[in-house]
């Protein structure tokens, strides 16, 4: 897998944490069964779930209060 600066990443997400948090939520969903949202030769979900992410596939939503 080739370097993702995290300044690409950070376009879906407003911060690292959220990233994180965004990035391991996707792989456990994907060490579950879920179907990739990119073709992808990867197998560990860590690496899909960033691939997605850095495709755009996957965003953070802020839920609403209540």
């Amino acid at each position: 897998m080739a370097y993702i600066p995290v300044k690409e990443l950070l376009n879906n997400c407003d911060s690292v944490y959220k990233l994180v948090v965004l990035a391991s939520k996707r792989a456990i969903e994907l060490s579950n069964g879920a179907k990739k949202l990119v073709d992808s030769n990867l197998e560990k979900p860590q690496l899909v779930a960033i691939e997605e992410i850095k495709a755009g596939k996957i965003k953070y939503k802020k839920k609403k209060p209540g």
